[in-house]
């Protein structure tokens, strides 16, 4: 699984600048809930210091209700409730799960696949909390009063969305070793079904609810169908250009001096390194998931 790997004479400053700050989905993703989980709780202590004991009046109006009538009022919840987070444990562990569950992700499918990923994963999660809670009668005594909060759904629904797209990808797990990510995958939806019964049930069916989504959509892209793809061709600000590739060049460069040695050394290095990262995309996922780039950069390889 790549990375953002630190590069030499990067402090972790930097690297965490180019986490958050860098022009991607994963980025923007990453920053929205953490800059929401920073204004909740400022508006938090600010509340606290002011004598407030009551629920943070940020959440409620954030956060999806379970009751349908507070819904029909508040039908923005339904968007907003997946950047919300209270508690930075929370917030980590999603984040955490983002960051890696994304860099997987990219590898295979784009950002705009990333960004529908999340944000449907999160509709569906919300969709099955709401439904829940105004089917099973074991709801009944607590619907009023019950939100739902938490990137949860959104990221299950990426993790599992990669786990059925590419589901003998391995992954490496402390204590646990080599583990494909269809196991992984089934794990996680196997313990959300089993705590169903813990003291956050809504919590737990809204992750089933961005566990499907997930499958049935990387089962779609991997069968070659995606029925989604309108809303892919809709054209969103730029986080980026995207690299391009170019190849080994052995073109003097502007100045009309020629490489030396080392020069002609580390570019024939960087090509050679792009082009091991597209055999390797290769073996694990075929020709076909190759950009036009990638291939371009393939073919002139081959070349030289």
């Amino acid at each position: 699984m790549r990375g953002y790997y630190q590069q030499p004479g990067m402090n972790r400053g930097e690297e965490l600048k180019k986490i958050f700050f860098s022009r991607n989905t994963m980025s923007r993703l990453l920053l929205i809930n953490t800059a929401v989980f920073v204004v909740v709780t400022l508006i938090n202590v600010f509340l606290w210091l002011l004598g407030y004991t009551g629920i943070n009046p940020a959440v409620t109006w954030l956060a999806v209700p379970s009751d349908i009538n507070e819904l029909l009022i508040k039908p923005w919840t339904i968007f907003t409730y997946m950047f919300l987070h209270e508690g930075f444990f929370h917030l980590l562990v999603n984040m955490i799960m983002l960051y890696f569950g994304s860099i997987l992700f990219l590898e295979y499918l784009s950002q705009k696949k990333l960004l529908l990923t999340y944000i449907a994963g999160g509709l569906a999660g919300a969709l099955f909390f709401v439904a829940a809670f105004n089917i099973f009668p074991a709801f009944d005594a607590i619907r009023q009063g019950a939100y739902a909060l938490g990137a949860s759904a959104s990221v299950l629904a990426i993790f599992i969305a990669i786990s059925t797209y590419v589901p003998d990808y391995v992954v490496h797990l402390f204590l646990f070793g080599r583990v494909k990510m269809k196991y992984l995958a089934i794990a996680f939806v196997v313990i959300d079904m089993l705590s169903i019964q813990s003291n956050n049930p809504g919590g737990h069916i809204a992750h089933l609810g961005g566990a499907l989504w997930g499958f049935a959509y990387g089962l779609m892209l991997r069968n070659g169908n995606n029925i989604f793809s309108v809303f892919e061709n809709i054209k969103m600000p730029e986080f980026g250009k995207r690299a391009k590739y170019k190849g080994f060049d052995t073109s003097r460069p502007a100045s009309g001096r020629p490489m030396n040695d080392e020069e002609y050394s580390k570019k024939r290095a960087a090509s050679q390194h792009e082009v091991d990262k597209i055999l390797d995309k290769i073996a694990r996922s075929g020709y076909a998931s190759l950009s036009k780039a990638e291939k371009d950069l393939l073919f002139r390889s081959s070349k030289n």
